[in-house]
């Protein structure tokens, strides 16, 4: 029965932000907003609407491990996990604005979130400014796209806008149940995936937190995969990175945010484990992005495939500790002293070949 409420629940948060994109994307584009602007906003809150969901009907049920551990999960695998994914079908090409902007801000707002989670919590005051922040992110997101090229609208349109005006969905009655059903199906959704998530740490003998960094973050990031994956398979390379990159921001600025209004005065703690470990994991694989993107401005299927060992072995390390496992140690040594140092290697080698032919 464990298993099936979370597969339900897994279900209802794919179904629901499925129509939420849709109902709200179609009403967007009714009233003549751009195709641009429809993907980096409600694409973006979209695909973020499963975290969202999750990490707050975790803090009302008094789960916070799961709130905190859903979000900081959910960007590690974003990044490690829907990049790699993404690079290995096709070497994804990275848009300059990526590289100047967006990476960039996202490092902001997971710097901001270290600079909160310091005292232990993310109070009222500081939800507030992360949701002050991400209104302002996506203002300035909506003016910006108005200088974009005729050639990105395109690309976006071919992605978000329906295929004939007279569609199914056309109609304003159709559009807003579409909202309705969708936002339904992620309260829902989301109250039996913490549910199932908790009898699965108990029963497994783990954490919330680490079931919340891996479980739930996978299964919240189901409607960022689909989205990356399908846009790699179609040729649509600029949304496969973007979808990531925008919901990372999303992620720490409105979930994180919301979150920690809604735990009240006693604010959103942050387990000691995620401020020592997981949080500056998050953000160095934020950073890594950098470098990655820089690198001919695309993602390699090499380093796509670098990715996803990290994030195996990012998630056989948490295991690992969990169980108190004897093969901790070895992993540990294998890691800092092997993985790690020839990945920045790599990296290293790959920028200044790039700089000495550009």
């Amino acid at each position: 029965m464990t298993i099936l409420m979370f597969l339900g629940g897994l279900v209802a948060l794919v179904a629901g932000a499925e129509l939420l994109v849709r109902g709200a994307s179609r009403l967007a584009l009714s009233f003549g907003i751009s195709p641009l602007v429809v993907g980096l906003t409600i694409v973006a809150f979209g695909t973020s609407a499963p975290e969202m969901a999750v990490s707050v009907g975790a803090v009302l049920g008094g789960q916070t491990d799961i709130a905190i551990g859903n979000v900081v999960g959910s960007n590690i695998f974003n990044v490690l996990f829907i990049l790699g994914l993404s690079a290995l079908i096709t070497p994804l090409v990275v848009n300059i604005q990526l590289i100047r902007q967006e990476v960039p801000i996202m490092l902001g707002a997971g710097l901001l979130l270290l600079v909160f989670a310091l005292d232990g919590k993310v109070g009222m005051l500081d939800g507030a400014m992360l949701l002050a922040l991400v209104l302002a992110y996506t203002v300035f997101l909506i003016v910006q796209s108005r200088s974009e090229t005729k050639a990105a609208n395109d690309e976006y349109a071919a992605e978000f806008q329906p295929a004939e005006k007279g569609g199914w969905d056309a109609r304003l009655p159709v559009q807003l149940g579409l909202i309705v059903i969708g936002l339904v199906l992620l309260v829902l959704g989301s109250n039996w995936l913490v549910s199932a998530s908790v009898i699965f740490a108990k029963t497994l003998g783990v954490s919330d937190v680490v079931i919340g960094l891996t479980i739930v973050a996978a299964g919240t990031s189901m409607p960022e995969v689909a989205t990356s994956v399908m846009a790699a398979v179609k040729g649509e390379r600029d949304i496969a990175v973007g979808n990531v990159v925008g919901s990372c921001t999303f992620n720490v600025l409105g979930c994180v945010g919301l979150s920690g209004l809604a735990a009240g005065g006693a604010g959103l703690v942050i387990p000691a484990s995620v401020m020592s470990f997981d949080l500056w994991v998050m953000q160095a694989v934020a950073l890594a992005c950098l470098p990655v993107f820089m690198s001919g401005r695309e993602i390699a299927r090499w380093e796509g495939g670098v990715f996803l060992l990290h994030y195996v072995a990012y998630v056989s390390y948490l295991v690992l500790v969990a169980q108190q496992n004897p093969s901790l140690p070895l992993l540990t040594s294998v890691m800092t002293s092997w993985l790690l140092p020839l990945t920045v290697i790599a990296l290293v080698a790959v920028m200044l070949r790039d700089t000495s032919q550009g």
